[in-house]
């Protein structure tokens, strides 16, 4: 890797965030993680929103990186961010789940505000640097850097799956979101089936050319495609897992449990595409086949809290609160739910405790780019013991094989799944979840980093 090349990365948000006495402070997060040493490193810089509406900063130095802000404004981010890019992009590329919708006075925005990160971003880029471009919010910022910097490096990271040819024909504008992303030298994907989703779109709308999904080319340039999962920081979760106080913390959170014979988990965003709903009707539907006594099993559901100015979302969760008050009222006993459902932001240090607890852990989405969680569950379970029940349709089954996969929209046949995975041996699960561990090891988001800045010349 040619140590010598700076890296500008491109993200909707910068990597930092005013705390409670406005000092800025580095997010959480495994992207932010992976990408802070290499820019320290390399004099790089970061290209985002700083999170409060009409915020004009000049661009400033923290931990080592130039954070170079964009302005937005709250009427950008209401038809910017949450309209165009969660009410028509989100669904759309999620398989269009909910119907997604497309109104004009949603694009212009977005096209606006990709306009100012493109503009931003080539006042940041030096000669030689790699701009580095990240997600489904800045799609068009590709091709609005190549139109100012012709020579310019540039690669793009789509976190979200890219989805079927036949679902993305229906966005109005795909023509002009492809010719946005083919102005990139590297296009890399979550899966491999992302990146033949969009080769075949790239074909069939945009007049791009070649066979297969690796390469094509457009407008006389060549532009490489990567399949390129993400993943996490492996050794950060084993060391909360090992450490006493994790330990002993999740001994506490199972006795403040009652002590269940069996724990099953679910950590997600509150979002439609996760199939909380689904995957507490395949619980009591196991709970309705009977063989266990209130008590013995226990559905642990943590809801991060998501989008609560939506009415979707606050439908959603009005629906999935009456979905555990109804298997509560009709299993619970005394003193003893069957369903615990938290409505909040867990800390890392409980979330481990949690995952340690966690003899099933559920991740079920209907579509998922890859879902960390996954990862983070197989990361913290190091004395190979537990299992992960994975959605076919979330990235990470492409990687996780040695997880039961199960097909979300299928109650019953989850509910027997998740009938196995409670009584599944000790030496599958230790078969299971070492090969799960090695191949989350190995494939950590330091060497996702790695992998795609040296597709980039990095």
């Amino acid at each position: 890797m040619n140590q010598s090349r700076r890296v500008v990365v491109v993200a909707n948000r910068l990597p930092v965030r005013l705390d409670e006495d406005d000092q800025w402070q580095i997010s959480p997060g495994g992207l932010v993680s992976a990408l802070t040493p290499i820019l320290q490193e390399r004099d790089g810089a970061w290209v985002g929103w700083a999170g409060v509406p009409d915020s004009r900063l000049e661009p400033f130095s923290h931990a080592g990186i130039e954070q170079v802000p964009v302005t937005l404004s709250d009427a950008e981010i209401e038809d910017f961010y949450f309209g165009f890019c969660n009410g028509t992009l989100w669904p759309l590329y999620h398989d269009a789940v909910r119907p997604p919708e497309f109104h004009r006075h949603w694009w212009r925005p977005y096209v606006e505000v990709n306009r100012r990160f493109a503009d931003v971003t080539v006042e940041a880029l030096r000669p030689g640097d790699i701009a580095w471009v990240q997600d489904y919010q800045l799609q068009l910022v590709p091709a609005m850097i190549r139109e100012k910097s012709p020579d310019a490096t540039i690669g793009f990271y789509l976190h979200i799956p890219f989805p079927p040819v036949e679902v993305f024909a229906r966005m109005p504008w795909r023509r002009d979101i492809l010719h946005g992303l083919l102005a990139a030298d590297v296009l890399a994907f979550q899966t491999r089936q992302s990146a033949s989703n969009f080769a075949r779109a790239a074909r069939k709308y945009a007049g791009a050319s070649g066979g297969g999904w690796r390469e094509i080319r457009y407008q006389g340039r060549r532009v490489r495609l990567e399949n390129a999962p993400i993943g996490i920081d492996v050794d950060s979760f084993a060391k909360l897992a090992h450490s006493e106080s994790t330990k002993s913390g999740a001994q506490a959170l199972r006795r403040r449990l009652g002590n269940p014979r069996k724990v099953i988990l679910g950590v997600d965003r509150l979002d439609y595409t996760k199939g909380i709903d689904i995957r507490l009707r395949a619980f009591q539907t196991v709970l309705e086949h009977g063989g266990y006594e209130p008590g013995e099993v226990q559905f642990v559901q943590v809801a991060v809290p998501s989008r609560e100015s939506v009415p979707l979302y606050q439908d959603m969760r009005d629906e999935i609160e009456r979905l555990v008050g109804q298997i509560n009222g009709e299993y619970a006993r005394a003193g003893t739910q069957v369903v615990t459902y938290l409505y909040q932001t867990m800390p890392l240090e409980e979330l481990v405790q949690a995952y340690l607890i966690a003899d099933v852990m559920m991740v079920t989405p209907l579509r998922d780019g890859m879902n960390l969680v996954a990862k983070e569950y197989v990361a913290s379970r190091v004395a190979d013991t537990g299992a992960l029940m994975l959605s076919e349709f979330a990235g990470a089954a492409e990687q996780l094989r040695d997880a039961l996969i199960v097909n979300p929209h299928d109650i019953d046949s989850m509910a027997a799944t998740l009938a196995r995975a409670l009584e599944l041996e000790p030496e599958e699960q230790q078969r299971r979840m070492r090969l799960l561990r090695r191949t989350v090891r190995r494939d950590d988001v330091f060497a996702w980093a790695d992998k795609c800045l040296e597709a980039l010349g990095a």
